[in-house]
C-alpha cells in the first residue's frame, strides 16, 4: 500500500519512466487534492476520511445515511456540527462522537471502540475496481479536482464538467509503474441514477465500461453499447447525442473520459 508519507517518492519514480499519457498525473494532481466533503470534514475534525464516510463502497457509489445528513443539512463547514447528535449508521454512537474519535460515522463495522481500517490506503479502493487489476496490491488513490483550465479544455473535447463531475481516480501500481486507471461515475436517465466503472490503460484507451448500482433501472444492466467504448481512446468516445438509455450511459463515459484527459494527459 502507498502511504502520504510514500506518495511523494512513487510520483518522483514514476514521473521519470516516459511512459506519457497516465504518467502526466503524478506530476499534474496536487499532492493533497480532495473533494470539498473531505477538505471540509479535514477543518472539522482534524483529519482526512476516505470516500466511505458518506459513500456505500467508495468515491462515485451512492451516499449513505451519513452522507444524506449531510446533503441534507446543506454540505457545508457547519452541516457536519449540525449533524454530530445524529446516528447515520445507527451503531449507536453520535456521528459527532465518531468523528472525533476517528472512526466511521457512515459505517456500522467502525465504531470508536473497534475503528477498523477505514481510513487506511486500501480501504479507498472498490472492491470492483480491484477485481479489474488482480494481484494488485499497490495503489495510487488521487482525487482528481478540476481548474478552470481543465474545464475549458473539456469543452474543446466536447464534454462539460462541472465541480460536481470530480471524482477519485483509481491507480494501480506494478512494480510502481502505473498500470492502468479507473474510476466510477453517475449516470442519470429519466430521473433515475445508476453508476459506471470505467477503466483505461495507460495511454488512456478504454479497456471496459461496466455497470453497477442499476436497482433504479435495471435495463441499463446489460447492453451492447458497453462493448463499443472497449479499445476507444478517451478523445474518441462520442458526445452522447439523444434522449434514450444508450446516449445517456455514452454522455457518462465521455465525462468520465474527458476529466482523464484534462487530468492525466498533456495538452
Amino acid at each position: 500500500m502507498v502511504d502520504a508519507n510514500d506518495q511523494p517518492r512513487v510520483r518522483r519514480r514514476a514521473a521519470g519512466l516516459g511512459l506519457g499519457g497516465l504518467l502526466g498525473l503524478l506530476a499534474a494532481l496536487p499532492v493533497q487534492a480532495e473533494p470539498v466533503f473531505a477538505r471540509l470534514y479535514k477543518q472539522q475534525y482534524g483529519y482526512t476520511p476516505s470516500c466511505n464516510a458518506c459513500h456505500k463502497d467508495g468515491g462515485g457509489t451512492p451516499v449513505n445515511r451519513y452522507g444524506e445528513q449531510y446533503r441534507e443539512a446543506g454540505m457545508t463547514l457547519a452541516a457536519f456540527a449540525a449533524i454530530e447528535g445524529l446516528d447515520g449508521d445507527g451503531d449507536g454512537q453520535p456521528n459527532g462522537v465518531e468523528a472525533r474519535a476517528r472512526a466511521n460515522p457512515g459505517a456500522t463495522t467502525s465504531t470508536p471502540a473497534q475503528k477498523g481500517d477505514w481510513l487506511d490506503t486500501a480501504s479507498l479502493i472498490p472492491r470492483e475496481v480491484q477485481a479489474l487489476f488482480p494481484g494488485v496490491k499497490t495503489w495510487l488513490p488521487k482525487d482528481a479536482l478540476l481548474t478552470e483550465a481543465d474545464r475549458v479544455r473539456a469543452r474543446g473535447l466536447g464534454a462539460e464538467l462541472q465541480p460536481r463531475d470530480e471524482n477519485t481516480l483509481y491507480i494501480p501500481l506494478v512494480e510502481q509503474r502505473p498500470a492502468g486507471v479507473a474510476l466510477i461515475v453517475p449516470a442519470e436517465h429519466q430521473g433515475k441514477t445508476f453508476f459506471l466503472l470505467v477503466a483505461a490503460d495507460r495511454q488512456l484507451r478504454l479497456t471496459s465500461v461496466t455497470p453497477l448500482n442499476t436497482a433504479q433501472l435495471p435495463e441499463a444492466g446489460q447492453r451492447p453499447v458497453y462493448a463499443g467504448f472497449r479499445g476507444l481512446a478517451a478523445e474518441q468516445i462520442p458526445a452522447g447525442a439523444g434522449s434514450d438509455l444508450d446516449a445517456a450511459i455514452t454522455r457518462a463515459v465521455k465525462k468520465a473520459a474527458t476529466l482523464l484527459v484534462v487530468r492525466l494527459k498533456n495538452a
